[in-house]
């Protein structure tokens, strides 16, 4: 999974959260939320590895390697490898969004 921070959120334009949240946009926001998930257990070691990966979503997110780090789309990882009981969270600077289907 890659989690946005509470400042990830802030960038977010005024009311986007509270938006999402109305029950006549369950739909954008669950989408978003799988945009944010891999299936399996995918450590940083791997990820490095790619430049893309399936999301749960069904979308690709695009992964890029550089001297300064590593970013999803346009969001810096800014920590990796949380293991949790089901799964493995990283954490990203910003909220990635799905591309309007």
């Amino acid at each position: 999974m890659f989690a946005p921070t509470d400042e990830a959120f802030a960038k977010l334009p005024e009311g986007t959260v509270e938006n999402l949240l109305k029950p006549e946009n369950k739909a954008q926001l669950q989408a978003i939320l799988t945009y944010h998930v891999v299936a399996g257990k995918v450590m940083a070691a791997d990820v490095v590895k790619l430049t893309t990966a399936q999301t749960v979503l069904g979308q690709s997110v695009t992964i890029a390697v550089s001297d300064d780090g590593v970013t999803l789309d346009n969001a810096k990882v800014v920590k990796t490898d949380i293991e949790t009981s089901n799964g493995v969270i990283h954490v990203i600077d910003s909220v990635i969004l799905p591309a309007a289907e």
